[in-house]
This record gives structure tokens, C-alpha cells and sequence, in this order.
């Protein structure tokens, strides 16, 4: 018995949906400036990485660390207010963001 032939769904970049790659990498690389300015020797990580690491012991590095994430929650809020979904947006932000601390 012969499959159908396998459709592919068209690509979207993100482009198509008015977001420019570009744009945002400048708009991070002054957004670390600013950030970088309030870090003390407590602070492990730099602005990138998927949690922010912060030494909570006096040696830095060693000991307790506080692991902390606030990312998508813009993206998810916009979305949760389109679709008119409120109900799931909490959920999905806590868990959006112990996957970006847990890695």
C-alpha cells in the first residue's frame, strides 16, 4: 500500500511575524550595558544565559546560588490577551521559566 505524499507546512521566519533578529540583538547588547552597571561580586552569570545565577554564600561561586528566569513573559501575556486564553497563562509562564533555570 503506497502512503500519501508527505505535505510540509510553509516556513515561517521571524521576519513574517515583524520580529527582526537584527534589531533585537542591538537592543540586548545596550539593555547588558545598562544591566551590567548594577551587578556586585555576587553575580555569577552574565545577561544571556537562561538564568540568572547570584552567589547567596560570601564566597562566590561555591555554596548557595539563587537561580532566577523572567523570560517569554511578554511574548506569553500578548498571546494569552489575543486568544482571549487566560486560564492556562500562569501554568505555562511558571514552567516556561524552572525549564530555562533547570537547564
Amino acid at each position: 500500500m503506497k502512503s500519501a505524499p508527505r505535505q510540509t507546512a510553509p516556513s515561517i521566519r521571524y521576519a513574517d511575524a515583524g520580529v527582526s533578529i537584527d534589531e533585537a540583538d542591538r537592543a540586548v547588547g545596550r539593555i547588558k550595558k545598562l544591566a551590567q552597571r548594577t551587578f556586585n561580586r555576587h553575580v555569577i552569570t552574565d545577561i544571556g544565559t537562561f538564568g540568572a545565577v547570584y552567589a547567596l554564600g560570601a564566597t562566590h561561586g561555591r555554596g548557595t546560588v539563587l537561580v532566577s528566569s523572567a523570560d517569554g513573559v511578554g511574548t506569553k501575556l500578548k498571546v494569552a490577551f489575543t486568544t482571549g486564553i487566560h486560564n492556562t497563562v500562569g501554568k505555562d509562564l511558571v514552567n516556561h521559566c524552572v525549564n530555562d533555570i533547570a537547564v
